[in-house]
């Protein structure tokens, strides 16, 4: 009877699911929520190019509050240690732990919101609770990841964090996040959510190749060709986050890097890390983000909101290829593209390969996280993905679909 009169009064819900059936996609990728998203990944991939994740960064108390509540997490782990059981996979003490999170979690984010900000607390509440995995199937993968994201994002829509944020969000908080949930997935077995083995691109995780690619589009010690090498993970492993997925990888698979993880492996015939970010934000988005079965669970709310954009609306798109200044402003929404708009690095450029639908200037007022006073985040995409070496895949041979997403 509540929800007949909430819909009688033409009440929505504020924080609800809102993908129930495969048609519902198209209007997802309408929505706002997906634009800020989408401006968020990438405007992130322009700030920190180019910087190590053991470099020292703005944090603002508020993110430092936020890298603390991960503390109080770990302690509830300590708390709810894996029972003994028979099952391989899915250790039901993750429900305990889950359970216990689920309690607390309100009060934590609740102390560390300011004041004037805590009208937010049951969306971002939300965004948090679904980002740790499921407890009745005993699972984690790329759509508790996206939940995290858009907890970040939401952070930044509702002006908790600050543009001068955009950094250390990434590569402490989302960073702290990830090593978070390595840890739930050892301690409890959890198994991966919709994993398509050896095809998918890492059982768990998509987001950190993303950033990771963009820390290494400047400045990069090493090329794409030699990620897999013992010696670059080894000396790199803390500097760059892709290299840390690629280390916690090794760790938890056994055999050749190639068969266990083939869409990684083909990556590595890819010539430069500008064009492997712009074909895995492509991929994200074709992958993950057009996928029913992940989209179906994504909640949405006030921040990250539902409602269409207005006809015409273009996606964001990332700028790689030079150092971006460091953030001077908060986060600008709606500032049209100034005409002399400087064009991206040579090396970047093809006129005539966008990526995917992320190639245009945003035009309304998503949230892109701007690291210069001009507009929109131009990304480009170059012609060639290149050919491997030795036995590396290469766009034409099996296991190479990385690499010919850089090619079509």
């Amino acid at each position: 009877m509540a929800d007949a009169n909430a819909m009688a009064a033409d009440k929505v819900p504020a924080i609800e699911k809102r993908v129930h059936n495969i048609s519902d996609l198209a209007q997802w990728q309408r929505s706002r929520a997906y634009h800020d998203l989408i401006g968020y990944i990438n405007g992130t991939s322009t700030a920190i190019q180019g910087i190590k994740t053991t470099d020292e960064m703005y944090e603002s108390e508020v993110l430092r509050k936020l890298l603390g509540l991960f503390d109080s997490l770990e302690q509830l782990v300590e708390q709810h240690p894996p029972l003994e059981q028979p099952q391989r996979f899915g250790n039901k003490a993750y429900r305990d732990w889950s359970r216990a999170m689920q309690e607390q979690l309100p009060n934590l984010l609740q102390q560390l919101l300011p004041a004037t900000k805590q009208k937010y607390l049951s969306e971002l509440r939300q965004y948090l609770v679904e980002s740790f995995g499921n407890p009745t199937r005993i699972d984690y993968g790329t759509g508790h990841e996206l939940s995290f994201v858009f907890f970040l994002c939401a952070l930044f829509k509702a002006e908790i964090l600050l543009e001068q944020d955009i950094v250390s969000a990434a590569l402490r908080l989302f960073n702290r996040y990830l090593q978070f949930a390595r840890h739930l997935q050892r301690t409890y077995n959890m198994e991966p959510a919709g994993s398509q083995g050896v095809w998918s691109l890492d059982d768990f995780q998509f987001v950190p190749f993303i950033w990771g690619s963009a820390q290494l589009a400047v400045k990069s010690p090493f090329d794409p060709s030699k990620f897999v090498e013992e010696q670059i993970i080894a000396d790199f492993k803390e500097q760059y986050m892709f290299i840390s997925c690629i280390d916690y990888i090794c760790k938890v698979k056994t055999g050749h890097f190639g068969e266990h993880s083939n869409q990684l492996w083909s990556i590595s015939a890819v010539p430069s890390w500008i064009k492997i970010n712009a074909g895995l934000v492509k991929m994200y988005q074709k992958e993950i983000l057009s996928k029913f079965p992940v989209i179906q669970h994504v909640y949405f709310g006030e921040l990250m909101s539902f409602d269409s954009v207005a006809a015409g609306t273009a996606l964001s798109s990332a700028r790689l290829g030079h150092v971006a200044p460091p953030p001077s402003k908060r986060i600008c929404i709606g500032v049209p593209t100034p005409a002399n708009l400087p064009p991206p690095p040579a090396e970047a450029v093809n006129s005539e390969l966008n990526v995917g639908d992320s190639s245009s200037e945003s035009s309304d007022n998503s949230v892109v996280l701007r690291t210069e006073s001009s507009a929109s985040l131009v990304a480009v995409q170059a012609s060639n993905s290149g050919s491997g070496s030795g036995d590396k895949p290469t766009a034409n041979q099996p296991g190479g679909e990385v690499a010919k997403e850089q090619a079509e």
